[in-house]
């Protein structure tokens, strides 16, 4: 038996979900403060006392988009899902994104100009090569520092990832420590499932896919989900 002091008082799902979700942030919390990160991100998601996530940390910077420079605004995708990565991460796929309404945008502590000389580099020599994302620039460390992926002793950041809904509102938060990297799939599943959830007000069990089956958050119909998948 045991005890979870900081569940949400007002949780709207089940208990194994709070349970869940209270144990992601204990987790969290405690590997970031034994790096010493600052971390706005997990202060206004710790914070809260329901099942309602807060706002992204809102944030501005100078990009490369399209081989060009462009100042980008985190409001300025208000209306669209937006993936929001910090290096590294191969999002050739971008496409699947663009066709259900979201944006990638990728950061890093590097200048816009060294983001431009990745871009001109071919792979096969150590570059990224032409890329049809924009590359946000952090040099301050400011946005890296609020969502909490900076390392103060690397000079660097881990790998977040963050699922920013059509509202601006975050939703999902994925923390790997530098040797694993993300996948793109998973990626692409969640920002379905989220979409799927806000048009129908629906549960998406774990690994579902569109056109799975989905729990309908009613005692009723509940049970008939349950009773399908555990014969």
């Amino acid at each position: 038996m045991f005890t979870v002091g900081n569940a949400p008082a007002n949780c709207q799902f089940s208990s194994s979900y709070c349970i869940r979700r209270s144990l992601l942030f204990l987790w969290w919390g405690t590997c970031l403060s034994s790096r010493n990160i600052k971390n706005k991100c997990w202060a206004e998601l710790g914070d809260q006392q329901s099942s309602d996530f807060k706002p992204a940390p809102d944030w501005e910077g100078t990009a490369v988009v399209k081989g060009e420079f462009k100042e980008l605004k985190l409001k300025d995708f208000k209306g669209k899902y937006l993936v929001f990565f910090f290096y590294p991460l191969d999002f050739d796929r971008v496409k699947e994104f663009h066709a259900i309404n979201t944006e990638v945008i990728a950061c890093s502590v590097d200048s816009p100009f060294t983001h431009l000389a990745w871009m001109n580099t071919p792979r096969k020599l150590g570059g990224l090569g032409p890329i049809n994302i924009p590359l946000l620039s952090d040099l301050t460390h400011q946005i890296s520092k609020d969502y909490g992926v900076y390392l103060e002793d690397l000079g660097h950041t881990l790998r977040g990832l963050f699922i920013v809904d059509d509202k601006g509102i975050l939703r999902q938060i994925t923390m790997n420590d530098l040797p694993v990297g993300r996948s793109v799939d998973e990626t692409l599943r969640l920002v379905q499932a989220f979409q799927y959830t806000d048009q129908h007000g629906e549960v998406c069990p774990a690994g579902w896919k569109p056109g799975g089956d989905t729990i309908i958050p009613n005692p009723e119909d509940k049970l008939k989900y349950f009773s399908k998948f555990n014969q």
